[in-house]
């Protein structure tokens, strides 16, 4: 558990937070395609994811490792991973907040096109109460780890934890104060296109409109 009691200042609110669409992954359930890019309802589906959270940050972001010129050409600054070879969220996100210039990030996945309007602020809400270092998103059944609020005060140590060669999210939560946000009355919040079944399921469902 980190030692270090106190939130950095200032706390986090719109002004002082950096949106990161994490889009590194293999895309592998996708038949390797990448996810941010997959067309949904006639756009890219890191488009939806943008268009949700854009209101609620300062700054955006998108952490991919391939398509870089793609997403550049969409309007977005992107950040590779620091790390080589895929490594998870984890790589993502120290690449963001290395390159964030606000003292908080939220992350969030490009396949979780239906994310809410409240997401950053109930997440702010959560850290302030409880305290935290980080606040991570629960549906009421489970966790979301990757649907996290953090300070960029944390970047040595998860820089460090990465050299070390760890790379499980839970074991990284462990070493430092965490809170959570029960997103209960919104799980859709949390729907995700893994694979082309799904994927064909909610573009049905949004070209046949509310």
């Amino acid at each position: 558990m980190s030692a270090n009691r106190e939130q950095p200042s200032p706390p986090p609110g719109k002004e002082t937070i950096t949106g990161v669409i994490l889009a590194g992954g293999r895309g592998s359930r996708m038949g390797g395609m990448d996810k941010g890019l997959v067309e949904l309802a006639g756009r890219p589906m890191v488009e939806h994811v943008a268009t949700r959270l854009r209101p609620q940050v300062r700054d955006l972001l998108v952490s991919a490792n391939r398509n870089r010129e793609r997403y550049e050409a969409l309007g977005f600054r992107v950040v590779a991973d620091r790390v080589e070879g895929y490594q998870g969220p984890l790589a993502g996100m120290a690449a963001a907040l290395h390159a964030a210039a606000t003292p908080w990030a939220v992350t969030v996945p490009c396949d979780s096109p239906l994310i809410g309007s409240g997401l950053v602020a109930r997440l702010s809400e959560a850290l302030i109460a409880e305290n935290a270092e980080l606040a991570v998103a629960h549906d009421g059944s489970r966790a979301h780890p990757v649907f996290l609020l953090l300070a960029r005060a944390l970047l040595p140590s998860l820089t460090a934890f990465l050299a070390a060669g760890e790379r499980k999210i839970d074991r990284w939560f462990a070493r430092h104060r965490v809170a959570t946000a029960v997103f209960a009355d919104s799980p859709e919040t949390f729907l995700n296109v893994n694979d082309p079944q799904e994927h064909r399921a909610l573009e049905a469902r949004l070209r046949s409109g509310p």
